[in-house]
């Protein structure tokens, strides 16, 4: 009989053979990371996607406009649809008086040429402006596409016009710059005969949608790999009519750009400050607390127009002051700050506009270290004698003032010192002197640790 059968317990496992248990810790040691998610065609699911920390640490980039609206160069980029569309007596007088008979919107095309554009020169500017990406017009409402697109025959800037990839050109320059791409596409156009048809039957039908919108979105990022997507004319229609959901779920899962792509919250009518990736909300969105969601500003020097007029003048140009102060308090409530130019038909950037890009760059040559990367701090605004606007990176506080404070002292109440803290001001190499004690004339730019004090020279 055997032993285990008499009440001595089970048998001994019999040992496994050598290679068989190699085998066996090999399978468990090699074991994979789990499959990426998946998305679905849902907001839900499309909501949960976490942004790319790429796009939060930029803070700043550059918008350009810039389309067969720079011919008439007047008004601004909406000219065909107040011309058109609205019929505006002013539009119809300016071509009255400088166009001939019978003159139409298509006959702008040949003379958008961009003879002058070097997208090295660009690139060169947007990189001394302190910009970390660039957004580019392909379309605009007007139809125009800047890259050679197969559904949009004779209206692009390959068979029209240019003969150029404008989309593509200026892509490889910032590459070579490492600054991030990317593309602003209008879903909708305002004349096209798909989209008037689609309109007439009350959206119920998708022709231009299927025929034009879809099939531009996945060229542009098949073609071009984008970093970022700046969706707009959406406010006609659900995100239903779009099939935005459907092409979110393929970009975030299955496209080229998965992994860093960054989208804004313009795919429908219902959308916008609810759905996306970052919130725009509205042109020029200004909240006045921190948002729980990110978002950016997007503005324009023209304060008139996104696209060049002729008829601008040195009133609508937004001053260095206006900007560097919209810039410091947008990226104090957690925003990025996206900054518009237009370009001209012939692909210069005028004088006016060069000259507040380069301000730009000066300041954040100095102060950037407030500005990319940053953090909303646990106060934002402080008003005292000036107002203060506050960011942070880790154990740093920055403390940003825009007016210098009376008597050259700035008292702040927020944060909190120790007996390690420092306190140095941007730009200048040496700490500051600074004290908790009221009567102390001193003043900070940039706070380590943490109560109230006043600092200064």
């Amino acid at each position: 009989m055997k032993p285990w059968a008499v009440g001595l317990g089970p048998p001994p496992p019999l040992p496994l053979p050598l290679p068989l248990l190699l085998l066996l810790l090999g399978a468990a040691l090699v074991r994979g990371p789990p499959p990426p998610r998946r998305y679905t065609p849902d907001w839900q699911s499309l909501d949960s996607r976490p942004l790319p920390d790429w796009f939060d640490k930029a803070k700043f980039g550059v918008f350009v406009h810039w389309g067969v609206f720079a011919v008439p160069a007047w008004g601004s980029e909406w000219f065909w649809w107040h011309w058109k569309g609205e019929g505006l007596p002013q539009y119809e007088q300016f071509m009255s008086e400088n166009y001939p008979p019978g003159f139409s919107y298509a006959d702008f095309g040949p003379q958008f040429t961009a003879r002058f554009f070097h997208p090295d020169t660009w690139a060169d500017l947007f990189q001394a402006a302190g910009a970390r990406y660039v957004v580019l017009t392909t379309k605009h409402h007007e139809g125009f596409t800047n890259w050679p697109s197969s559904v949009s025959w004779n209206w692009n800037s390959n068979d029209v016009g240019p003969h150029r990839d404008l989309v593509g050109e200026l892509g490889r320059a910032l590459r070579k710059r490492n600054i991030r791409y990317g593309l602003y596409h209008s879903l909708l156009e305002w004349f096209h005969p798909l989209y008037l048809l689609d309109k007439k039957n009350n959206f119920k039908t998708q022709f231009f949608v299927r025929a034009k919108t879809m099939p531009e979105l996945y060229d542009l990022v098949n073609r071009y790999e984008p970093d970022l997507i700046w969706s707009d004319g959406e406010w006609e229609c659900p995100d239903t009519y779009w099939n935005s959901t459907e092409f979110l779920s393929w970009l975030y899962n299955d496209s080229p750009v998965k992994d860093h792509v960054v989208v804004n919250d313009r795919w429908g009518q219902n959308c916008s400050c609810h759905h996306g990736g970052y919130y725009n909300c509205q042109d020029k969105y200004k909240p006045e607390s921190l948002p729980d969601h990110k978002w950016e500003m997007c503005t324009s020097i023209d304060k008139v127009s996104w696209g060049y007029r002729r008829n601008m003048v040195m009133s609508d140009v937004a001053s260095e002051c206006e900007i560097i102060s919209e810039l410091v308090q947008t990226v104090s409530l957690g925003g990025n700050y996206l900054l518009n130019i237009g370009p001209t038909k012939d692909g210069l950037i005028v004088p006016i506009f060069q000259e507040r890009l380069l301000s730009i760059g000066k300041w954040l040559s100095i102060n950037g270290e407030a500005i990319y990367a940053s953090k909303p701090w646990r106060v934002q605004l402080e008003k005292n004698t000036t107002s203060v606007w506050y960011t942070s990176r880790g154990m740093t506080v920055y403390a940003i003032f825009l007016r210098w404070p009376e008597n050259g002292v700035l008292s702040l109440k927020s944060p909190v010192t120790t007996s390690t803290t420092q306190i140095t001001m941007l730009g200048i190499q040496k700490d500051l002197k600074w004290s908790t004690e009221p009567e102390a004339s001193l003043i900070t730019w940039r706070v380590r640790g943490a109560g109230w004090f006043a600092v200064g020279t």
